[in-house]
């Protein structure tokens, strides 16, 4: 091979490049409605939404490039989805100058929460295995509704599934991009791929100067910090360790997300975190065998996130011309081999099965409790049924 086409394939792996490309497909398909929902509580205008969609965008793009590039691990960024279904039920009559207000408070606290560091030493002090048990019950509900899913699209998912099974077989490092190559397909026979609906429109940012009202930070501010960082950081950090990433430092890491956040609050980011989800399809082997180099998926994901952020009065269509099932399917495929790895760890030490097992089935019921998702409520599980039913050596 020649050395061009040596550094072209070492910053252009298909497989890297797909996972970056499938993490942003289901992160945006699976969730901007939400963003939309509150940014429409909120009472925003058009422009103002698509304001929101392009600073969150720009931040998820330029925090996991920098990030990934820095620490030479596939860090990815994403939106608080709790953060904003909060706000899709709490912002109706709240002034935009307010809501922003609550935005910037809330990224002030996550970044004071890197500064000081609190968050890894809690972190460093969670078990592999509960850890794992976690991460397993975040995303377990991916896995079933990929088989859910062949009721109601049968033609769209099972060759999904078949063309998987026999890349596993034959073409395992691209099994994933097999797959969803077939669904394109399946989706264009079955005539649930409308493109024709697609608008291309470019984003613009609206500028609101944050005003702080006491009431609005106490009932949104506050709450937007907490389930950001109990059910979006906590298991974006499993994520991380879950396939090997101890080494990469927590604080400057969370730290990061609160400044990119508190910088563009003011334009609509509601909330910027590390990813749990959409980041185990690029943390994982089916992103690149060599463990090494897999933080070029998260910066492949960070460059079609600015994409899509010059691109934000399309995504709108956009949602609506993918079908659900294609969605469904890849990031069901896209997420087995981490689903297989988090469970492999959760299990695999004895003396913490019990309490591993616990977290992942708390984890995976979807509990809510004081607007704080299941994440939360799995680990604690976890630590309380390991303090009741281990003996200390």
């Amino acid at each position: 091979m020649t050395a061009p086409k040596t550094l072209v394939h070492r910053a252009f792996p298909p497989t890297a490049v797909a996972a970056g490309l499938i993490s942003v497909l289901v992160a945006v398909s699976s969730t901007a409605a939400i963003v939309f929902s509150a940014a429409r509580a909120a009472g925003a205008s058009q422009a103002e939404v698509t304001s929101w969609m392009l600073a969150v965008c720009v931040a998820m793009g330029v925090t996991s490039i920098g990030l990934s590039l820095r620490y030479r691990a596939p860090i990815v960024t994403a939106w608080s989805t709790p953060g904003a279904a909060l706000l899709a039920a709490s912002l109706h009559g709240v002034p935009m100058p307010q809501a922003i207000g609550a935005f910037v408070v809330s990224a002030a606290l996550i970044t004071l929460t890197g500064v000081t560091g609190w968050f890894e030493r809690v972190m460093n002090r969670i078990p592999v295995a509960l850890a794992s048990g976690l991460l397993g019950g975040v995303l377990v509900h991916f896995g079933i509704d990929l088989f859910g899913e062949l009721e109601t699209s049968f033609a769209v998912v099972f060759p999904m599934l078949l063309a998987y099974l026999v890349a596993r077989r034959w073409l395992p490092r691209y099994a994933v991009l097999v797959a969803l190559a077939v669904g394109v397909a399946a989706t264009a026979v079955t005539g649930t791929l409308q493109l024709d609906r697609v608008d291309l429109a470019f984003g613009a940012p609206v500028f609101t100067m944050p005003e702080f009202d006491w009431q609005v930070i106490i009932s949104i501010g506050l709450p937007l910090y907490i389930v950001t960082m109990a059910s979006q950081n906590l298991p974006g950090v499993a994520v991380l360790r879950g396939d090997g990433y101890t080494d990469v430092p927590l604080s400057p890491v969370i730290g990061t997300t609160g400044a990119a956040n508190l910088l563009l609050a003011p334009f609509g980011c509601f909330g910027l975190n590390l990813a749990a989800i959409t980041a185990a399809i690029c943390t994982g082997p089916q992103a690149l065998e060599d463990r090494s180099r897999r933080y070029l998926a998260a910066v492949w994901a960070g460059v079609f996130y600015l994409v899509i952020g010059v691109f934000a009065g399309t995504v709108g269509s956009l949602l609506g011309a993918l079908p659900e099932a294609l969605i469904v399917g890849i990031s069901g495929l896209g997420l087995l081999a981490t689903i297989t790895g988090s469970l492999t760890a959760a299990l695999g030490d004895e003396r913490w099965r019990e309490p591993a097992v616990v977290t992942f089935l708390a984890t995976a019921s979807g509990v809510t409790l004081l607007g704080i998702g299941s994440a939360f409520w799995g680990l604690l599980a976890g630590v309380l049924t390991a303090l009741i039913t281990r003996r200390r050596s």
